[in-house]
């Protein structure tokens, strides 16, 4: 039975891959116009490149004619104020960041200004609009069209702070009416020093969310990691065209992380909800259009969550999990391998660059968890794990369970070295700590066995779990590696130090404020 949203039978949509649930719809929705006849009908969807492969959102770089066509409803821009600001580094941090936003119409001339104070943004960067339209499909939502704005801000110089306005024809951000409207970001240094960032997954739109975007602020951190499932317009995540989706929830995320986002790097990474296949094949159409991430991936154009970046002594990987997912398979293999030889390409020239200490990697779908909800998934160990061993990586950090788990050491499957609560670990020696920390603001999940954290310490020796096999089925575990867990809000906070014996120190804290979890991560010696 066709759902009333979506269209696509149910049983036919659990059956196929995302590219394919594109090519049904694209097909069903062309003939449905040229059955109406509506010359009108076809050019509100074509015209906005949905489905069609333009570049509305298909395209990360569609040319602003495309943009912005005589379809598009335009208004004064002196009315339109931008909301939604998000930064994210380019490729090289310290001279290379990338200037996001959104608007509720069409503007023309949109532009960023940059300088060393708040009065003197002298510089002016013109910048791209990414045209995303939704119809649409029945009487339960209208259609959305939503018109994001991107300024790839290069030749800076390594830690400076500056400020920044955006704005457009008609709305000017050095106009003393909208000095409250300036924001600031601080380029990554050039040589290794102490610094802060924090990481999370699973957010969506709540109070919660809300707390802990404010509690992350009130770290200072260089950057933030974002695991995935951003914001929960689709509802269910299965990859499905049948999923209830929503665009306008994308308007109340952005919205909400703009208070941090806005001088805080936001690095995020693509969670199974984060498939939405409305407009391109592989489902990240909707991502190239709202995001502007590092291009270094193994093709950006595909890929977009996929990247890396160097900040101090510290290099970080994001992977798309989605692409080796067992439980969620309706875009496993759409990389053809390209993700995981880059992976290991890009480990191997990490761990040998000069000056870099640790390696840190962050992706959605957890290796290791033993929640009742997700737990591990066995594509993600068999396709990472043994290159994560192999190049010695220091921490990797997951989401899509929605709680905060970390385990021991582990190194081939197994538990190397016990970590406490407030233990320390050399990954060199003793292996790599795997962290889930899917407490950022979406409903909790629950463990099969109690708590234990900081101050509610309940170990125990195994845990009665199960991993995602190759046929979607759950294989029965049992484990001895889930150190401390915490069914709560939270976040992680990583304080790095260079020196001759450089160090992580990983800091768990929850909703109130509360620290759940506390443990350091050293390298004694190089690989």
């Amino acid at each position: 039975m066709d759902t009333p949203r979506f269209g696509i039978p149910e049983p036919l949509a659990s059956r196929m891959t995302m590219a394919e649930q594109h090519e049904y719809l694209r097909a069903r929705f062309s003939r449905r116009r040229v059955l109406r006849g509506g010359a009108g009908a076809a050019g509100a969807v074509a015209g906005a490149g949905f489905l069609s492969g333009s570049a509305c959102a298909a395209d990360p770089k569609p040319s602003r004619a495309a943009a912005t066509s005589p379809r598009a409803v335009t208004v004064d821009g002196a009315r339109v104020a931008p909301f939604g600001r998000h930064l994210a580094f380019g490729a090289d941090p310290r001279t290379r960041m990338r200037i996001s936003w959104q608007v509720p119409f069409a503007v023309r001339k949109p532009y960023v200004r940059i300088g060393p104070g708040p009065l003197e943004l002298s510089r002016t960067v013109d910048a791209e609009v990414r045209h995303l339209h939704t119809p649409s499909l029945g009487d339960k939502l209208p259609a959305v069209d939503q018109y994001y704005l991107h300024a790839d801000v290069d030749g800076l110089s390594p830690d400076v702070t500056y400020y920044y306005g955006v704005g457009h024809e008609g709305y000017d951000p050095a106009d003393p009416r909208r000095f409250s409207s300036v924001g600031t970001f601080r380029t990554a240094p050039d040589k290794p020093g102490k610094f802060v960032f924090t990481a999370f997954g699973d957010q969506g739109v709540s109070y919660d969310a809300l707390a802990n975007d404010q509690l992350i602020l009130g770290q200072n951190p260089a950057f933030h990691l974002h695991a995935g499932d951003l914001c929960y317009a689709d509802t269910t995540g299965h990859g499905k065209k049948s999923d209830l989706y929503d665009a306008r929830v994308w308007d109340s995320f952005l919205a909400q992380t703009d208070s941090v986002a806005a001088s805080v790097p936001w690095m995020v990474t693509t969670g199974n909800h984060d498939m939405e296949a409305w407009y391109s094949p592989d489902g990240y159409g909707g991502q190239l259009a709202r995001w502007s991430l590092p291009d270094n991936g193994p093709d950006p154009r595909k890929t977009p969550g996929v990247y890396s970046f160097v900040y101090g002594n510290v290099g970080v990987i994001a992977l798309d999990a989605n692409d080796v997912s067992y439980e969620i398979p309706a875009n496993k293999g759409y990389t053809d391998g390209a993700q995981t030889r880059w992976l290991d390409r890009r480990l191997g020239q990490l761990r040998k660059q000069p000056g870099i200490d640790f390696l840190v990697v962050f992706f959605h779908h957890c290796a290791f968890s033993t929640t009742s909800a997700h737990a591990s998934d066995g594509g993600v160990r068999e396709a990472w794990v043994p290159l994560f061993d192999k190049h010695q990586v220091d921490l990797v950090v997951n989401g899509h369970n929605h709680v905060y788990e970390r385990t021991d050491a582990i190194r081939g499957g197994k538990v190397a070295r016990r970590v406490p609560v407030g233990g320390g670990v050399d990954a060199v020696r003793d292996g790599i700590v795997y962290v889930t920390a899917g407490g950022a603001g979406a409903d909790l999940y629950e463990f099969p066995v109690p708590d234990s954290y900081e101050g509610h310490i309940k170990d125990l020796d195994e845990v009665k779990t199960y991993h995602w096999t190759k046929d979607g089925e759950k294989n029965r575990d049992t484990v001895e590696w889930s150190r401390v867990r915490y069914t709560g809000f939270s976040f992680l906070a990583v304080k790095v130090e260079p020196g001759p014996r450089p160090k992580l120190t990983v800091t768990t804290l929850a909703e109130s404020g509360e620290r759940v979890d506390h443990f350091e991560i050293t390298r004694a010696r190089r690989p």
